[in-house]
């Protein structure tokens, strides 16, 4: 991966700029803050002759993670992406890979990135992951097995639903689940903990989180396939406002990322649920990092009251991004009647998450132009979500190969409190995670 152009340097500013693979293998940077790309290549003239998402990432990708890392992605991109109408908008379905979620992408991509890098100095390393659903299962599924990598899995006890518990407790070579005593953020925090406690050193941590810009940087090429195969349907000057699904928010920061490499005509509506900072900050009712505690809702997988993109989003965009962003937030309530209109109205089970963008564009569509359409990111399978799709539809939804096969399988899980020490403990006493 020599071939890599760009570089990458901190949000604080605080350490050097350095290439792709050490930002990918280090997460996040020794100062504390996270990695960005210092220059934003355009994109190259033939990416509109794209064939497949896989396509663009051979096209788009060699300036920040090189020919080599491109090959990579690429070939974990081995799912289809399709394009749904709904009414006169669209739905991307970003869940059809192995674990049914759009953390596919990035997490499948990021393996390969990662075993390219280590294959290359022999070294080993151990990713750290905090999720509040879905990230985790798509990391332990991308990364179980993979020559030089294990995975420390954290998520909140009893903070997911029983269908992402089966993915994140279900036993794997190289994988160490933890249900956390409290919530996502304790999670996150314990993490961010655990990246600068020099006990941990040995362990080689690094990230698999949306804060490393391996799996954030193939995000991107969603955005783009999206609007390609709206384009080709439509009409290439065709306007479009994107709905994105929010928690962390590095979802919409690969989405702003592909716009800055010059995806135009391309608006960006940022859907949450009650964990609304980032729709009271871009209103101009909450500072920089005057975040709140996360509170419990349906789209649980978009509980995250301190989003830890947004200070990639601040340091890439600044003052820009309440020109380039509006936002929504949603309740539960709202959430499930968004659930049963989808249905009633189109025959489209939609997951929680998804029916949240789903209503944050019907609002916004009130006031457009008329004639511009949506595309709304289908963020993960309504199976996943047996129990809400069925309260607001009274449909049971069926269940995909890709999520049947973990409800039998054997289960492993560490229960251990909130707190950073306990996870040093854990870690240390078995340093070399057992099949």
């Amino acid at each position: 991966m020599t071939d890599a152009r760009v570089q990458f340097a901190s949000t604080r500013g605080g350490a050097p700029a350095v290439a792709f693979e050490e930002a990918l293998l280090q997460g996040p940077v020794p100062d504390g803050g996270l990695y960005v790309p210092v220059d934003i290549p355009t994109l190259p003239p033939d990416w509109r002759a794209a064939g497949s998402p896989a396509d663009l990432a051979l096209r788009v990708l060699p300036p920040f993670c090189g020919a080599a890392g491109a090959e990579a992605v690429a070939q974990a991109l081995d799912f289809e992406i399709p394009l749904q109408p709904i009414g006169n908008d669209h739905v991307l379905e970003l869940f059809h890979g192995p674990t049914a979620a759009f953390k596919d992408v990035g997490a499948r991509s990021l393996a390969q990135l990662m075993q390219l890098a280590l294959s290359a100095s022999g070294a080993t390393a151990t990713v750290l992951v905090a999720t509040s659903g879905d990230t985790g299962s798509a990391v332990a599924d991308a990364f179980a097995g993979l020559e030089g990598l294990q995975v420390a899995l954290l998520y909140p006890d009893g903070g997911v639903s029983r269908v992402q518990e089966d993915q994140l407790t279900t036993a794997r070579p190289g994988l160490r689940s933890f249900a956390v005593e409290g919530t996502f953020d304790d999670c996150q925090r314990m993490v961010k903990e655990s990246f600068a406690d020099p006990q941990l050193a040995p362990l080689a941590l690094t990230s698999a989180n949306s804060i490393n810009v391996g799996r954030l940087l193939p995000q991107m090429l969603y955005y783009l396939w999206g609007a390609l195969q709206v384009r080709r349907e439509l009409g290439e000057t065709e306007e479009l406002t994107v709905v994105v699904p929010s928690g962390n928010l590095g979802n919409l920061t690969a989405g702003l990322l592909a716009q800055r490499m010059g995806l135009e005509g391309v608006r960006f509506v940022a859907a949450h649920n009650r964990n609304d900072y980032f729709v009271r900050f871009l209103a101009g009712g909450a500072e920089a990092y005057d975040f709140s505690a996360s509170v419990a809702t349906l789209s649980n997988a978009m509980d995250v009251g301190a989003p830890s993109n947004f200070e990639r989003l601040n340091a890439l965009f600044g003052s820009e991004l309440r020109n380039l962003v509006t936002a929504h937030t949603v309740d539960d309530d709202t959430t499930l009647v968004s659930m049963r209109r989808a249905y009633e109205e189109f025959g489209y089970l939609a997951c929680p998450h998804t029916a949240v963008g789903l209503e944050a564009w019907r609002r916004v569509a009130s006031g457009a132009p008329a004639g511009r359409r949506a595309i709304v990111l289908a963020t993960a399978h309504p199976a996943k979500f047996p129990e809400a799709v069925k309260r607001a539809t009274g449909v049971t939804p069926p269940v995909p190969p890709a999520l049947a096969r973990y409800a039998a399988a054997p289960k492993r899980v560490e229960k251990i409190p909130a707190s950073q020490a306990a996870l040093r403990e854990a870690l240390l006493a078995r340093p070399t995670f057992s099949a």
